[in-house]
This record gives C-alpha cells, sequence and structure tokens, in this order.
C-alpha cells in the first residue's frame, strides 16, 4: 500500500472541503462517487461558475481572507482551472493557513 502523500492537517482540510461541496451543490454529489484529493471540479464535479462563488464564500468564512478561491482560479489559464482538483485546492489551503500562522505566531 503506497503511503498517503498528504498530511493529517491537509486530509482534515479535504474532509472539510467535502462538507463545503456537499452544502453547496446538494447530497446527490456523494452519490456519484467519492470525493478524493483527485477529484476534479469540472470533469468530475461539474461545478457551475455560482457553485465556485459559493464554495469561495465558504471557504473565506471558515479560513479567513487569506484563502482566496477566486485569486487562485484568476492565477491559472483555463487549461489549468478545468483540471484542478480537490487536493490541490487543500494543499493551497493548507500552505495559506500555514503562513498565516506562522505571521501570528
Amino acid at each position: 500500500m503506497a503511503a498517503d502523500p498528504f498530511p493529517e492537517r491537509t486530509r482534515t482540510i479535504l474532509a472539510e472541503i467535502t462538507d463545503m461541496l456537499v452544502s453547496v451543490v446538494g447530497d446527490e454529489l456523494l452519490v456519484a462517487g467519492e470525493i478524493t484529493p483527485a477529484t476534479t471540479f469540472n470533469d468530475d464535479l461539474a461545478l457551475e461558475s455560482i457553485e465556485f462563488v459559493a464554495l469561495a464564500e465558504l471557504l473565506q468564512q471558515r479560513y479567513g481572507s487569506s484563502v482566496d478561491l477566486l485569486g487562485l482560479l484568476a492565477e491559472k489559464d483555463i487549461d489549468q482551472i478545468l483540471a484542478m482538483t480537490v487536493g490541490e485546492l487543500a494543499v493551497h489551503i493548507d500552505r495559506a493557513t500555514a503562513a498565516d500562522q506562522a505571521c501570528a505566531g
């Protein structure tokens, strides 16, 4: 069995993102299958732009202004946006919040 590439903190963030996605999209999201780090927002979840905005709001409520999903998307080209995964977002959040904690500490 391969080692989990994500630290515990990132796995916790993944679970929180999954909960947020269910609240934005609905329980039917889980019927389609498990959300994993490799799950893409476009191909696998087929998130609409309004759902991205709702997710961005939930992320800022939970993690603060350092987690700016729309800003992250603005830095990417269209192919990168279409290929973005839940795991990539979790790593971004982990780094952004860790930097905040380092500055505050």
